[in-house]
């Protein structure tokens, strides 16, 4: 199947790209319902699972607007107003959904599968139930995207650079021919294959909206909502180093004379986000005393915290890994 989104020159002038959160919620979370996570992400899936169960959100709002294959709720996917929104911003565009939005979305979810009692409580009372979708994305923001969300957006971001290098290069024909097998331009128009839902002018704004993604892998996703501009959600460049192991090796040994060691073994440790009790099981140390060391690390801008049901899980952040990566030689 092959679908065609024409371009006119006022189309092309209004093409941009964007990073958002929201398109890696939803990506992320229909992933995880496949049977087997894909071998890209399975070192992801396998922490990130068992926080999900717990929490009950493979039977939440989420799991009812985001089925395993097939449509996704559109409004989930608000048009970003700029190149790098926050997940606050987006949920408060989630909120602003429209009555009429809502339930022509349910309406298409309605055709696919058989309603589920929070969609007939969406489609009696939107405002309210739309408060509750927003908490739940909230809550698992915070265990399956926010611990890991520097590398991610280190990947969004770097794929982004690349691709208005391209255009500025070689123009943006060029860079719509690159961004997927499925996805390409011929005179004027650009084709996507193998689309389970219609992409046409008449149905979506001017302009196209382009949005790298971690977890669209291995297809690419749309969004076509009028009067809005079509948002194209395509996998990133570089995934396949997205869940490597970044060790520190011997540049701890110089971060732990200015940090001191234990903060420093604490960072390295922090390659996988953990709780305080698991780091001081794998750093030997009290749980009081690795308390004391996230918390002055935390202060410090080198870790986040993240809430994991009673326990608290941190990351190491962007800065961090800056900080244990081996400078290179000159």
């Amino acid at each position: 199947m092959e679908m065609g989104l024409s371009f006119s020159a006022a189309d092309l002038a209004q093409t941009r790209f964007a990073v958002s959160p929201m398109w890696e919620v939803v990506t992320s979370f229909r992933l995880l319902q496949e049977a087997g996570a894909p071998p890209l992400h399975r070192r992801w899936a396998a922490q990130v699972r068992p926080r999900l169960l717990r929490a009950g959100l493979d039977r939440g709002w989420l799991a009812a607007l985001i089925p395993g294959s097939g449509y996704i709720a559109d409004f989930l996917n608000p048009t970003p107003a700029g190149p790098f929104p926050a997940l606050p911003a987006e949920l408060d565009a989630i909120r602003r959904s429209t009555p009429e939005q809502v339930r022509a979305d349910l309406a298409t979810l309605r055709l696919k599968s058989a309603p589920a009692p929070r969609l007939r409580l969406l489609d009696e009372e939107p405002g309210a139930a739309l408060e509750k979708v927003a908490a739940e994305i909230e809550t698992y923001w915070e265990l399956a995207i926010g611990p890991y969300w520097h590398r991610i957006r280190q990947l969004l971001e770097a794929d982004l650079f690349h691709r208005a290098r391209q255009v500025a290069e070689h123009g943006s024909a060029h860079v719509l021919n690159e961004l997927h097998e499925t996805v390409s331009w011929d005179a004027g128009t650009l084709r996507v294959v193998r689309r389970h839902c219609a992409l046409t002018r008449d149905q979506t704004g001017s302009g196209l909206l382009l949005v790298p993604s971690a977890f669209a892998w291995p297809r690419v996703l749309t969004r076509s909502v009028a009067p809005e501009p079509p948002q194209l959600a395509y996998p990133a460049r570089g995934i396949g180093t997205l869940w490597e192991p970044r060790t520190a090796g011997a540049s701890a040994d110089a971060v732990a004379a200015v940090i001191g060691r234990s903060r420093a073994q604490l960072l390295a440790e922090l390659d996988t986000p953990a709780s305080t009790t698991q780091l001081a099981r794998s750093c030997g140390l009290s749980a009081a005393g690795v308390s004391q060391h996230l918390t002055a690390l935390r202060n410090a801008g080198l870790v986040t915290a993240h809430r994991n049901g009673r326990s608290v899980l941190y990351a190491r952040t962007a800065v961090a890994d800056a900080l244990l990566t081996p400078a290179a030689t000159p």
